[in-house]
């Protein structure tokens, strides 16, 4: 079992920046790939970004690609999400998940942290 805990959402304007944490509670977490996932309101749970076990390889959907940047620190157990450029349509709840398997979920969430872009 691993728990995941994200952090750093918030409300911010068009075009800032935000960076997002995920914490596991485990060293395995360095053995599974991972990946970003969001919720917008009335829509599906969508993959956002994902990232091989030693970081070497990292893929993102269309919608966010050339704007954010998924990263990991094995040493520390945290995963990353660097979101630049931020639009109003990136507003959602985001996930943290692993092991994924290419932009499929795995079994491991965390509670999410919600981020709202204004207008």
């Amino acid at each position: 079992q691993v728990q995941l805990v994200e952090s750093g959402g918030g409300l911010v304007q068009t075009g800032e920046f935000l960076r997002l944490s995920c914490a596991a509670s485990r060293r395995t977490f360095r053995d599974y790939p991972m990946g970003w996932f969001r919720q917008a309101p009335g829509k599906e749970r969508e993959f956002v970004a994902g990232i091989t076990r030693g970081g070497g390889t990292t893929y993102y959907a269309d919608s966010v690609k050339g704007r954010f940047t998924i990263s990991r620190d094995n040493a520390k157990n945290t995963l990353y999400l660097e979101m630049n450029s931020l639009k109003p349509e990136d507003t959602a709840v985001y996930y943290c998940n692993g092991p994924i398997m290419q932009r499929t979920a795995g079994d491991y969430w965390g509670q999410g942290t919600q981020v709202t872009v204004s207008s």
